[in-house]
């Protein structure tokens, strides 16, 4: 169902429609009751005309002054006449619209929801702790009363369901192939696939998500401590690799400025030896302690 555009008047017209009609309902009624009591001429009936139109006339009044409405700013007043729907009124004021109809309000406010911290299985199956935040408004008040059954809570459960999905789809973190998008490190594409797919998933309730963010990720607290033994194990091969590219770079520096000022001239067996010096200096965790070679180094 699309929303439509109801028809209505200023309040003030209703207002003084009825006020009309209950006037003239008094004035009838009081004329009506004058004649009973005189008993004079006939006069609509003695009366009895006079009253029975000042009831239907106050019963009118009455009715028209349901088509009242008071309509606040950033909400949606939708008319609904004996099960049909009429339209909706979106202009902040005092309206007067069809009598006799229900008008269910609906808020076109920007509005957050911040899940529970859920607790979920991510690509390879580790169980981790996610939240997020999402940013919505209605934008379809039609759709958003006779699409869906309570459009807030509908709007609690979608956004669960995707986070939960969106959240099995990537790894908590990359460890071997870093080309692979993961919870961790690519969190702004993490979240654009969380705001498109709860868009398709509450466009059936009218409902526009404007942003959705991560707010927290974490593995469950079961596997943490393992976890963060294998990062740093990670942490500390990237940086032992680090090193030994360095030393391997100084070491051929070395030698090649060796050969080129032609201070000595190494045979392969010692220039193994000068590498392997040099490259326990370089990469070793404790300071060298240097020997003093008094003689030849052959």
């Amino acid at each position: 169902m699309k929303e439509l555009r109801a028809r209505a008047l200023p309040g003030i017209v209703g207002v003084l429609l009825a006020l009309a009609l209950e006037a003239l309902a008094v004035y009838l009624f009081v004329r009506g009751a004058t004649a009973l009591d005189e008993g004079g001429p006939p006069l609509l009936g003695h009366g009895g005309v006079d009253l029975v139109v000042s009831f239907v006339l106050l019963a009118a009044g009455t009715v028209v002054a349901t088509g009242l409405v008071i309509v606040q700013p950033n909400y949606s007043r939708s008319v609904i006449f004996l099960g049909r729907y009429l339209g909706t009124l979106r202009e902040a004021g005092w309206w007067w619209t069809v009598p006799l109809t229900s008008k269910p309000a609906v808020s076109l406010r920007v509005r957050n929801f911040e899940s529970e911290k859920l607790k979920v299985n991510d690509l390879r199956g580790n169980p981790i702790q996610i939240a997020a935040v999402v940013v919505w408004r209605v934008i379809d008040a039609a759709r958003a009363l006779f699409e869906v059954d309570q459009y807030e809570e509908f709007v609690k459960i979608q956004s669960e369901t995707a986070l939960r999905h969106i959240a099995s789809q990537y790894p908590y973190d990359h460890f071997e192939d870093e080309s692979t998008p993961s919870l961790r490190e690519n969190t702004d594409r993490v979240s654009q696939a969380l705001a498109q797919e709860l868009q398709e998933r509450l466009a059936v309730a009218g409902v526009e998500v404007l942003d959705a963010r991560l707010t927290h990720l974490a593995y469950s607290p079961e596997i943490a401590h393992a976890m963060l033994q294998r990062q740093q194990a990670e942490a500390v091969v990237a940086a032992r690799a680090k090193i030994v590219e360095g030393a391997v770079g100084m070491v051929e520096m070395a030698l090649r400025e060796l050969q080129r000022s032609g201070l000595v001239d190494l045979d392969d067996e010692r220039r193994a030896a000068m590498v392997n010096n040099l490259m326990v200096a370089i990469v070793g965790e404790r300071a060298v302690q240097p020997v003093m070679n008094a003689g030849t180094i052959y």
